[in-house]
């Protein structure tokens, strides 16, 4: 176990097979599928940051890595992938193999990339407050406080923006300083982009142009302005913000719920950072202390008599605002990924607020939830100071990636489960089978951290006996990752992993599998898989499908004697992965669908700790 620790240390990768089955037949059996549990940002000081651009193969663009072979005398190097001869360019003329670039050396499989051609400028990030009003005094004077604290938190050149909301939506321009002004909309239906520009006024007295894209495309540099500004000029004013914030002043009866229009306030803030920033990275940080009942996105009426949708209610298709709500923040979902933004939800409220409706939204940005009773609970005043702080146990917040895949001809993706989404470019590299997000060798990730992992699930693409497999030269797969993503300080930068695992085939090769086993990996895959069905599969049994996979497993891999029960035994090298599993089947993960949403895109140690007891 501890060599998968150290690769997982160093290049931020761990596979259920390191020792690959080698043909569709043989990984069938195997059960585990092969598959790649991967951090982007491993933080590991060790790994290079290179001051230049990528040298890439001219035909499936792969990046020079250290499995590539190089020829010092003609100055040509075969790219491992679809074995291209690829000339080095001039800035490489003095490469020789006692003069070899970072690319090259053995232990550099993961490198980055910064100051690129394709990088573009350096953008701040942007944070978009979408705060509530529709709760009690108590409940707001926590809100404040810890907004308050979160706003001395900023960094100085992250652009900020301010939205509240309850029966109305407040857009409120920190950048006239002279006094207090808001753009106030409807929240009873859904707001359009050319609404918000009309009445945010971004083309008074000017031509409209016909396709908005921030700065660069019609909107000046002084609109922006108005609404998001550098956290060290607005400070001030965003403080005097949050102090007077207060209760939603439209009365509610007694018997009524508030008037509160999540739906409409969501809508308008990914509308203005498509408007002002779009491609650029960004967070809609929407901060919310009940249920959406008014306009676009409501799950509930506003009557206290109607009760709001219970787990039963959802199975049996009887909650008749669910459905309409769901495709609603799926085409907000859909905005986000397009314009390159991150929603993330801080629901604090003792009554559900329809997280089950937002989470597509959340889940395909790479956004968080954060759930508690209370703002004034530790759970979220610890949660948003880790998202800001600076200190070795902060998130690490990164924005607007993109993920692509580069694998041998023998290796399919049928796609990855986690915080992603996919940009549809299908390709030779696309399996049939579709698990997650498939059908592509590229995703989009609007946000990821240090501890965002994603799984990546592979199809064995040879169909060749045995025997003609045997008499391959080369018996090595190998696997490129590729993360273009805007750093936390506005740079983009490219990061590059690159490794290749043996692969064996034929039914000679089973200790070979079992030497290559990560037990750890499997169950973390497993809980994955798991979580993918749970939500895609209509009426699939959690339960039945572990217990069927752990006795599959074990029949293949497991030493026993017909009739005798006790003569069974598994190598060590499988022996922890049946507990892993035991948990698993009877924990909180496959009961409860709010704790799917924590595994999507958790590290391996993370899952294991969190359905294994100690």
């Amino acid at each position: 176990m501890s060599e998968f620790l150290e690769l997982e240390a160093r290049d931020g990768v761990r596979m259920t097979w390191n020792v690959i089955p080698g043909t569709k037949q043989d990984a069938a059996s195997c059960v585990v599928p092969v598959s790649a549990m991967y951090t982007p940002l491993n933080p590991n000081p060790a790994i290079p940051v290179l001051p230049y651009a990528p040298l890439r193969c001219r035909i499936c663009r792969a990046i020079l890595n250290p499995f590539s072979v190089a020829d010092f005398n003609s100055k040509m190097w075969l790219c491992p992938f679809c074995f291209q001869r690829n000339h080095f360019p001039q800035q490489y003329s003095t490469v020789s193999q006692s003069n070899l670039p970072t690319e090259l050396y053995p232990e550099c499989c993961t490198v980055e990339y910064m100051a690129t051609a394709e990088t573009g400028p350096v953008s701040p990030p942007v944070f978009l407050f979408v705060v509530d009003t529709c709760m009690i005094e108590e409940e707001i004077g926590y809100l404040k406080s810890a907004l308050a604290q979160a706003v001395e938190l900023l960094p100085d050149q992250s652009l900020v923006g301010f939205i509240t909301f309850g029966t109305y939506v407040q857009v409120h321009e920190l950048g006239f300083g002279l006094l207090p002004k808001s753009h106030v909309f409807k929240g009873t239906k859904e707001i359009k982009k050319d609404q918000i520009l009309e009445q945010m006024g971004f083309f008074a007295g000017k031509t409209k142009p016909g396709v908005i894209a921030g700065a660069r495309d019609g909107v000046s540099a002084e609109s922006i302005a108005r609404f998001l500004l550098p956290a060290s000029e607005c400070e001030f004013i965003l403080n005097s913000l949050i102090e007077e914030l207060q209760k939603d002043p439209w009365p509610v009866s007694a018997d009524q719920r508030a008037s509160r229009c999540t739906g409409a306030a969501l809508s308008v803030a990914a509308s203005l950072l498509g408007i002002c920033v779009p491609g650029s990275g960004g967070r809609i940080m929407a901060f919310i202390g009940g249920p959406s009942t008014e306009g676009p996105g409501s799950i509930i009426s506003k009557p206290l008599s109607d009760p709001i949708r219970s787990h039963k209610d959802l199975d049996k298709g009887s909650a008749p605002l669910y459905n309409k709500a769901v495709k609603f923040y799926e085409e907000i979902g859909n905005q986000l990924v397009h314009q390159g933004h991150v929603l993330d939800l801080f629901a604090c409220a003792l009554d559900q607020v329809g997280v089950a409706e937002m989470k597509v939204a959340v889940e395909r940005t790479g956004g968080i939830v954060v759930l508690a009773e209370s703002f004034g609970h530790s759970v979220f005043k610890d949660s948003l100071r880790r998202i800001f702080q600076s200190s070795d146990s902060d998130l690490g917040l990164s924005f607007n990636g993109i993920f692509e895949i580069n694998c041998s001809k023998d290796v399919k993706v049928q796609g990855i489960i986690g915080p992603c989404t996919s940009l549809e470019k299908k390709g030779p590299l696309s399996s049939d089978t579709v698990v997650g997000q498939g059908n592509t060798s590229a995703w989009k990730m609007c946000g990821l951290d240090r501890k965002t992992s994603l799984c990546l699930v592979f199809d064995m693409a040879k169909k060749d006996a045995p025997d003609a497999i045997g008499q391959s030269q080369n018996n090595l797969f190998y696997f490129q990752f590729l993360t273009y993503y805007q750093h936390h300080d506005g740079q983009m930068r490219l990061r590059a992993t690159t490794l290749s695992r043996r692969w064996v085939a034929g039914s000679g090769s089973v200790q070979e599998l079992i030497t290559g086993f990560d037990q750890e990996a499997a169950a973390a895959v497993m809980a994955r898989l798991v979580s993918f069905k749970m939500e895609a599969e209509v009426d699939f049994d959690p339960v039945r499908w572990l217990d069927r996979a752990l006795i599959s497993l074990c029949s293949k891999f497991g030493d026993y004697q017909k009739e005798a029960p006790s003569s069974f035994s598994l190598s060590p090298r499988l022996s922890i992965f049946p507990q892993f599993i035991f948990n698993l089947r009877r924990s909180q993960f496959i009961q409860v669908k709010h704790f799917l949403v924590l595994i999507q895109d958790q590290q391996i140690k993370r899952i294991k700790f969190l359905f294994a007891p100690n």
